[in-house]
């Protein structure tokens, strides 16, 4: 027996890892501007991080949600307080593609329809619903076209409206800067427009922030950039810096009733003290600031290579958009030069997610080492 071949492997086995660093089993160091998707958001092993879990699995690691949990209560108090969204609940699940599944489930109830309006090249996830808003044929089964699904292009705001105005759209599901899609992002008056124009209709908009969100942007959520707020967001990914957790932030609007979501393993007690963790690195370190303050002195001194035709997205979610694949240049980086990045659908863009206590430092030993291949 052996594993299911659906992942193709660089040749380097991670073996432990600290801060921005991580250690091959050969001792071999590797700087880390990818953070595994963009999930390690205050870097890896961070103490504050291990004492918790370590202390949270001595008392108890797990119990279903037919009990009290007050790591649940705890949390469900601080996120909304810290993300700016105070009167809006928590819903606690595994994963991202679990956190946009429950949003479109809840938008649905709330509604009584079922079309969803998304947007291309977008991406949500590989679960049932969640995939059929991903604009990508690859990973769509023949199952998943059950679901009732229309893509726009992203800023075509008049091609919103005109699907919205028929009158079958229960939700819009957007990611505030695409991730795998390449960066790309709807401008400050197409957000704020498609804000207005749900509202008008009661459609729900659902902001997508699990890759973009949590301190990414340099604000907690990316849609903050544009004055604007959402009906449900979607979070994972930084959430728990490397623990399974997920969730959605819910309007008052929606009225919770006993059985409408549910999940096993989803706001156990070791996902909750991981999340309570790092949103507590995020107070003490002043993470938001450190973003803001590196991804200006990023963006400045990676602008001067000519290679790079464009700088995309906000804050530590960046793409360097060079004239040519970068497929190759991603290899070197990896095998000659220690350091992780990440690829997307354009092939022409490296992307950056690096741990948002990233420094200056490391930013430098980058900048050189993606230099010297010109």
């Amino acid at each position: 027996m052996s594993l299911f071949n659906v992942y193709p492997l660089y040749t380097i086995a991670p073996e432990r890892a600290l801060g921005s660093t991580v250690w091959d089993e050969n001792g071999n160091a590797y700087l880390d501007f990818y953070g595994g998707h963009g999930v390690i958001s205050i870097g890896h092993s961070h103490p504050t991080y291990i004492k918790q879990v370590t202390e949270q699995i001595n008392k108890i690691g797990f119990y279903s949600n037919s009990i009290i949990n007050p790591l649940q209560r705890k949390l469900g108090n601080l996120l909304p307080q810290i993300s700016e969204y105070p009167e809006y609940a928590l819903f606690l699940c595994n994963s991202g593609a679990e956190a946009n599944e429950n949003a479109l489930k809840l938008a649905s109830f709330h509604t009584g329809k079922s079309k969803v309006l998304a947007f291309k090249n977008s991406f949500h996830g590989r679960t049932s619903a969640a995939v059929a808003v991903t604009d990508n044929p690859k990973i769509i089964a023949p199952l998943n076209y059950q679901h009732d699904v229309v893509f726009c292009e992203l800023n075509d705001i008049e091609t919103v409206k005109k699907e919205i105005a028929k009158g079958n759209i229960s939700s819009v599901i957007i990611e505030t800067i695409q991730g795998v899609g390449g960066l790309d992002e709807g401008t400050k008056e197409f957000f704020q427009e498609l804000e207005k124009v749900c509202k008008e209709n009661k459609v729900i908009l659902i902001l997508d922030e699990i890759q973009c969100g949590y301190g990414r942007s340099g604000k907690f959520f990316a849609h903050q950039h544009h004055g604007i707020k959402a009906d449900i967001i979607s979070l994972a990914k930084g959430m728990g810096n490397g623990f399974p957790i997920g969730g959605i932030l819910i309007s008052p609007e929606f009225k919770p009733s006993y059985g409408l979501l549910g999940t096993t393993f989803g706001g156990n007690h070791l996902a909750c003290a991981a999340a309570l963790a790092v949103l507590e690195v995020f107070e003490n370190e002043h993470i938001l600031e450190n973003v803001r303050e590196q991804s200006a002195y990023f963006i400045e001194k990676f602008a001067s290579i000519p290679q790079i035709k464009k700088i995309k997205g906000k804050g530590l979610m960046l793409g360097l958009e060079f004239d040519f694949e970068v497929a190759d240049l991603r290899k070197k980086l990896i095998y000659e030069k220690n350091i992780f990045t990440g690829n997307s659908s354009n092939k022409n863009l490296l992307r950056v997610l690096p741990p948002l206590n990233i420094s200056k430092k490391e930013i430098d030993i980058f900048y050189d080492s993606l230099l010297s291949f010109f």
